[in-house]
């Protein structure tokens, strides 16, 4: 399947449709697209989001979108399928919104908790960083 439509809907986000997907839809969904990605706050976003409907009439959920995207130093994934276009595009700017809250929120940036003991982690406590003491293993 050839990409019908591919335009820009901010600075580096790319919306694709495969498909049957009329403007009224890609307009909405550059609209909600733009307004859940262009906020104030969020680091810069990159990557591309692509609408696809499907030719099988039958089908229950014909509609589904794809975004793949990098916020900031953060990859985000997101995926929506939908009965009509315009839900779709109301399901992906909510999960769009949330996981690119998740993305930007200050935190482990990488780092892990570390696993339990049941789990294959060390069962002795780790000192803290820049503490200079050691763990002792309470011997009594």
């Amino acid at each position: 399947m050839t990409s019908k439509d591919a335009q820009s809907t901010g600075p580096a986000v790319l919306l694709r449709s495969d498909g049957e997907v009329d403007e009224a839809t890609l307009a909405y969904a550059r609209t909600k697209i733009d307004a859940a990605l262009g906020r104030p706050g969020l680091p810069a976003v990159i990557g591309e989001v692509r609408i696809t409907r499907a030719a099988a009439h039958h089908a229950d959920r014909p509609w589904s979108a794809t975004a793949a995207l990098h916020v900031g130093r953060r990859e985000v994934v997101v995926f929506a399928e939908a009965a009509t276009g315009r839900e779709l595009v109301d399901q992906l700017q909510d999960r769009l919104r949330r996981q690119t809250d998740k993305a930007a929120r200050p935190g482990h940036h990488g780092h892990p908790t570390p696993a339990p003991p049941w789990r294959g982690g060390s069962p002795i406590p780790r000192p803290a960083e820049g503490s200079g003491r050691t763990a002792d293993s309470h011997s009594v």
